[in-house]
């Protein structure tokens, strides 16, 4: 089949483990994703973030707001440590998101361009956070500034998770699509990838389904890992299977058949 559709391809959470970071390294330098998203937060940045200069992929910033402990003196003052997603979400709705959010976004983007000697090609958010209500502007602002693509989160593809899917819509995504294309910001058309990390998966029929139904220039968000399970990782059978897939001819062979090429 004559190729005829584009996608993008991004390994989030770079700098979050060893696995992870293996694994995501180990797809890129055999071509298998397009970009990748760091999470800056974790101590092991400084020493992850180096080797990205060997590979030829976009690396973004991942704005993290749910794990670990804040960069900024400011947030820490309101939360020593990140709250859960569903704290988040809840207080975003209910307008009670500490204003400190703009200080830890700038340093965490900071954090990113020491490390990395440039700033990010892209920003997104870990867990989707960047799409939230008083998230939205910050994130928002940053772009339009630097003049970086965002994560869309607006137009979540199937098949299946359908509710999982409307729920990232629904928690900002259709407005931050709105604000993108107001901003003339760039942004991929949809965003596939959505299922429940069951271990238990066939992630090959639900990659195939995303291939099938995906529109030219949209985004697929993976979260691969090679090796031996970094400690505490709650998907780390999923990031396994997803990394056994994504680096196996069997991809390349999908592809192909539906069309697909990587860009």
């Amino acid at each position: 089949m004559t190729a005829t559709r584009r996608l993008a391809v991004c390994a989030d959470d770079y700098g979050q483990g060893a696995a992870i970071d293996r694994g995501i390294l180990a797809l890129a330098a055999r071509g298998r994703i397009t970009a990748l998203s760091c999470l800056v937060t974790p101590p092991r940045w400084p020493h992850a973030g180096p080797a990205l200069h060997e590979v030829d992929v976009a690396a973004g910033l991942h704005f993290n707001l749910t794990e670990g402990e804040p960069l900024s003196a400011a947030l820490r003052r309101h939360w020593p440590r990140f709250p859960g997603l569903g704290a988040l979400i809840a207080q975003a709705h209910l307008g009670r998101l500490p204003a400190a959010l703009a200080d830890e976004f700038q340093v965490q983007l900071q954090r990113f361009v020491d490390v990395m000697g440039r700033g990010p090609a892209f920003i997104d958010g870990h867990q989707h956070v960047h799409a939230l209500p008083g998230v939205r502007p910050v994130v928002l602002a940053a772009a339009q500034s630097l003049q970086l693509p965002v994560r869309n989160t607006g137009r979540v593809l199937g098949p299946g998770f359908a509710f999982k899917r409307r729920v990232i819509e629904a928690c900002g995504g259709r407005a931050l699509a709105g604000q993108l294309q107001a901003r003339r910001l760039s942004t991929a058309s949809a965003l596939v990838g959505v299922y429940g990390f069951d271990p238990r998966a066939d992630y090959r029929a639900l990659v195939r389904g995303w291939l099938r139904d995906a529109p030219d220039g949209a985004l697929l968000f993976c979260h691969p890992a090679l090796g031996e399970p970094d400690p505490g990782d709650a998907i780390a059978a999923a990031r396994a299977n997803e990394m056994a897939y994504l680096a196996s001819d069997a991809f390349a062979q999908d592809l192909d058949e539906f069309g697909v090429t990587l860009g």
